[in-house]
């Protein structure tokens, strides 16, 4: 479908939107306008977002936990429900904390725990090269990311010392890929979202090596489904971790989190996150 009406106003875009089938036409047309750099901008973003680009992508980035968090094609797009594993995690943690953020896709969870906590190690990795432009891009000076295979990129040096892992791993199992929407079935990587024939491939791959890099006390936070929970409890369970699974009904929301045994390195960490965070871009 082609957008021609000039000018481009909330009043003539909103219906082009709704025609394409976007639930939040007046939304997302309040966004574009607010985000193009002019008219030209304005009707090349309509235009994508009609052909069926998700909206982060269209305006280059997500809202997530307070920042501004940058993404582009081929990037996986942070959900509002992974708020509250960073929310679990920040509570764990304490200024200074050495933090890893796995299959890291935007960086958005580093991202987010860092400003959070004011001053952290922060470390990424991602099997993805356009997804490791991007972690660059928000994470900037807080950490450093690497482009690798899970564990395989990190410094040794960080064996025994991680406090918080953060392994926002893919989990839709194989078959249901195809039942999620377009947006993230066709302009995401599968490597985000496929986790496998039960979705728990790459969880089995994170907690078998977790203990290695964990510092004792220190904690493993995955984000699961609710049905895949007791499963996933389980797996984390037979690496040596000991696991509990908290819920938020309001972003319906699961994560397990699993604790290395042993004495943690520093006292109680910290909860809540703080008001007026700085929007990272």
């Amino acid at each position: 479908m082609s957008v021609t009406a000039s000018p481009l106003t909330l009043a003539t875009i909103v219906p082009a939107l709704r025609a394409a089938g976007c639930v939040f036409a007046e939304d997302e047309a309040e966004l574009i306008l607010a985000t193009a750099a002019g008219p030209a901008a304005i009707a090349a973003m309509v235009e994508r977002r009609v052909a069926g680009l998700p909206l982060e992508h269209v305006l280059g980035w997500a809202e997530f936990d307070g920042l501004r968090i940058a993404v582009g094609p081929g990037v996986f797009v942070p959900r509002r429900r992974t708020e509250f594993l960073v929310r679990q995690a920040a509570a764990l943690a304490g200024p200074g904390a050495v933090v890893v953020d796995l299959c890291c896709g935007s960086g958005a969870l580093g991202a987010a725990l860092a400003a959070t906590l004011g001053r952290a190690e922060l470390h990424a990795s991602d099997v993805e090269p356009a997804a490791v432009r991007c972690a660059r891009r928000n994470i900037g000076d807080a950490g450093e990311v690497y482009e690798g295979d899970l564990f395989e990129p990190l410094p040794a040096s960080l064996r025994g010392r991680v406090e918080i892992l953060l392994a926002n791993v893919p989990y839709v199992p194989t078959d249901d890929v195809e039942l999620l929407p377009p947006e993230a079935r066709i302009h995401e990587p599968r490597v985000a979202l496929d986790g496998g024939a039960d979705g728990l491939d790459v969880l089995r791959r994170v907690t078998a090596e977790a203990p290695r890099w964990l510092a004792p006390g220190g904690h493993l936070l995955v984000e699961t489904s609710e049905r895949q929970a007791a499963r996933a409890e389980e797996t984390v369970a037979r690496s040596g971790l000991i696991p509990r699974v908290v819920t938020s009904d309001e972003l319906y929301a699961t994560v397990v989190i699993a604790t290395r045994p042993g004495p943690a390195h520093r006292p109680g960490g910290r909860g809540g996150c703080p008001d007026g965070a700085p929007l990272i871009s």
